[in-house]
């Protein structure tokens, strides 16, 4: 059974649980006052083919963050995700982060 958030995998998720898994634990790993380049997450999924993984892993960036649980950022500020293009980074939302911070 699945969580609330953690939505049941199936072959046909196109690797976004995996990835929205990466993002999750590496944002966590890094806290509220740091952020991840997304391709960390890629790394994470696959280190030598990475880069195969990276749609996966802007589609799970756009997903977590519509729902608040990262915020994207360009040149440290968060970017409304119509604005989101070029290099960004991942940050853990300030309310998901262990205790509240």
């Amino acid at each position: 059974m699945t969580g609330e958030h953690e939505p049941a995998t199936g072959a046909d998720d196109g690797g976004l649980y995996a990835a929205r898994a990466a993002i999750l634990e590496l944002t966590a790993l890094r806290g509220p006052q740091a952020s991840i380049c997304p391709s960390e997450a890629a790394r994470r999924l696959e280190p030598v083919n990475w880069r195969a993984h990276m749609a996966q892993v802007r589609a799970a960036a756009r997903e977590l963050a519509r729902t608040g649980r990262i915020a994207i950022l360009r040149a440290g500020a968060p970017v409304a995700l119509d604005d989101v293009r070029g290099a960004v980074r991942l940050r853990i939302a300030q309310d998901s982060a262990p205790g509240g911070v």
